[in-house]
């Protein structure tokens, strides 16, 4: 990778507000994180740290989170399936296919449940535990953030 990539990296994290990037590929680590300043620190392979310069909040103050789903306790707790990685949330493979899985899905470890659109490569991300989905949080072509819950689902 080189200085141009993490650039480009920079710059998508400033357009769409993300806080957070990791990416791993063949022995690569690199790890970028803005701080509530502005401020922000790049580590390669864990070893190396880098100061960021400063990145301006867009149109002044962050964006509030949106509130967790209010939902009613469940006699077993639903396990989330997150998000890899950041990117573009994708429900099917194509806007006009269906998608991957609804609310009452049974799924296992490897069914692909979304695609999460990062840097023009589409990645297929599967449940990784066995069960039926309950809800799915995130809305279709929206950005997602690395460790974001994605979908929850009561194990089988």
């Amino acid at each position: 990778m080189d200085l141009k990539d993490i650039k480009a990296i920079i710059d998508l994290m400033r357009k769409n507000s993300i806080s957070e990037f990791e990416l791993e590929r063949e022995g690569f680590k690199i790890r970028l994180k803005r701080g509530g300043n502005g401020h922000g620190v790049v580590t390669y392979d864990d070893t190396v740290a880098i100061p960021m310069p400063a990145m301006p909040a867009l149109g002044g103050a962050p964006a509030p989170a949106a509130p967790p789903p209010v939902v009613a306790p469940a006699a077993t707790p639903e396990l989330d399936v997150k998000s890899p990685m950041i990117g573009t949330f994708y429900r099917a493979p194509s806007p006009d296919s269906a998608a991957y899985v609804e609310v009452g899905t049974q799924v296992g470890p490897d069914t692909v449940v979304c695609i999460i659109e990062a840097m023009k490569v589409m990645n297929e991300i599967k449940a990784e535990v066995k069960g039926v989905v309950t809800q799915v949080l995130v809305e279709n072509a929206k950005p997602v953030e690395f460790g974001q819950p994605l979908f929850k689902v009561r194990p089988a």
